[in-house]
């Protein structure tokens, strides 16, 4: 059997969008469960709006998450000869021709056959006119079957037939002498060997073209699958009104590439009821033909899900590793407070992405922050600023700020004035955190320490003071 060769082919005028994204995953997976080979290749022919900027986006998104390539990058804009080699080549098998017929020309042939209730077609005007004059410019325009049928066989959609009546003589090369989209994709994936081509649906109807284009240049053709959109919450398709569909927003956005990998993947394609699958799981267990036929829509809550269980999974000093260039655009030297590893284990449980997980942890490295004035309003009275005290008075007497220590203090304070426990613990929580929504109070003690622990309390009793004396 010969070896299985895929590819992903996008065209560099803009960013790698999150159906692009699935589309490569699709194929990475393919070949890497079949042990064969994955290609990138650029499709850059349309100079116009093809920048370095898209490559350079398309090649960090493809990176970010995981999908390695054997071959290439392979730019179809260094390929231009061998593009014009293939299309001499039908030119003097007789399989192509040379059109001369100007915009208006064609123009008002549209126009004619729109009058006559027939589809808009090129009637062969130029397959046997002589031009003499060589400067006059001209088309090279693919001299396609007029009978019968081209069908095949959709790993996803089934058998897909069109008539061959229902295509017209398709346009190989530009008066410019750059070749057509239909055309070089056919020459690239015939020459690099492309056994099989997944890609989206919206592909279907070029396939037809392509495969008359690889029979008339004597290549095998490779086998299709055609992968449905992803549609919005609203079953439209997606676009940027439905949120970012720029995989590197979804980076900024602080989710992690595995759940965006793990998301992509099913969104389209199932393994019994298993929503949760290692890189490895998946290259074992994909197959394209348990890709539904159906659109898949997009769930921006179903993603935050499996990221937060992915933020759970990770290892804490690689995710606060990940942490740091979120904190510092919220203007926080991490370098400067706690450690930011024991930080992040005392956020991994409540943080659906590295965003929440910053904001989460700017108290730790801020000592100048706010309090939640309606929660510390909820505990306000005469004793609040002696609590605090007396909770720093424990402190001071402590060697150091550990789970049993911090346990015996309170619940010492607690003893000693007859109260339970979360009298004591949620205004100590708004006294070290500003608020109530914090990690666990003994947590955040032990990772800001006795010392810092003593400080916050005593800015936390100078506020209290000031709280009664304005009432």
């Amino acid at each position: 059997m010969s070896e299985v060769r895929l590819r992903f082919a996008p065209s560099p005028t803009g960013y790698l969008h999150v159906g692009g994204a699935r589309t490569a995953l699709f194929n990475w997976l393919l070949a890497r469960k079949e042990k064969g080979k994955f290609i990138l290749r650029i499709e850059d022919t349309d100079v116009a709006r093809s920048t370095q900027e898209s490559v350079d986006a398309i090649l960090e998104g493809m990176r970010w998450l995981g999908l390695d390539w054997d071959e290439g990058p392979v730019y179809q804009s260094d390929r231009f000869p061998l593009y014009r080699e293939f299309v001499e080549k039908l030119l003097l098998e007789k399989k192509a021709y040379k059109c001369f017929c100007t915009p208006e020309e064609l123009d008002a042939k549209r126009e004619k056959a729109i009058q006559e209730k027939r589809k808009p077609q090129y009637d062969r005007t130029c397959l046997e006119r002589q031009i003499e004059d060589s400067d006059k410019p001209f088309v090279v325009r693919f001299k396609s079957p007029q009978s019968g049928a081209t069908a095949f066989d959709d790993l996803i959609k089934g058998r897909i037939s069109f008539n061959n009546e229902e295509l017209d003589d398709l346009i190989i090369q530009r008066s410019d002498g750059t070749p057509t989209y239909n055309f070089v994709v056919v020459v690239d994936d015939a020459t690099m060997g492309i056994t099989t081509v997944i890609r989206g649906d919206d592909h279907i109807n070029n396939t037809p073209r392509q495969i008359l284009l690889y029979e008339a240049l004597g290549y095998p053709v490779p086998v299709f699958a055609h992968v449905p959109m992803i549609l919005g919450a609203d079953k439209a398709r997606l676009s940027k009104r439905h949120g970012a569909t720029s995989v590197m927003a979804y980076k900024d956005m602080g989710f992690l590439p595995e759940a965006l990998v793990n998301y992509l993947v099913r969104l389209g394609w199932s393994y019994g009821d298993q929503e949760i699958f290692t890189k490895e799981e998946l290259i074992e267990k994909f197959s394209i033909e348990s890709v539904g036929r159906s659109a898949g829509v997009f769930n921006p809550d179903k993603l935050s899900w499996l990221n937060a269980h992915y933020i759970k999974e990770y290892e804490p000093a690689r995710l606060a590793e990940l942490l740091i260039p979120f904190m510092e655009k919220k203007g926080i030297d991490v370098t400067g407070g706690p450690d930011l590893v024991a930080v992040v284990k005392t956020l991994q449980d409540r943080a659906k992405t590295l965003v929440e997980m910053a904001d989460g942890a700017e108290f730790y490295y801020k000592t100048d922050f706010s309090y939640d004035e309606k929660a510390m309003e909820k505990f306000l009275n005469g004793s609040l600023a002696s609590l605090f005290a007396e909770i720093a008075e424990k402190f001071l007497l402590v060697a150091k700020a550990d789970h049993e220590t911090i346990d015996a203090v309170f619940k010492d304070i607690c003893s000693g004035r007859g109260l339970k426990m979360k009298d004591v613990a949620l205004p100590a929580r708004i006294a070290l955190t500003g608020g109530t929504a914090a990690p666990g109070l003994f947590d955040v003690i032990e990772v800001l320490g006795k010392e810092e622990t003593i400080s916050r309390l005593e800015r936390a009793v100078e506020y209290v003071r000031t709280l009664e004396q304005g009432k």
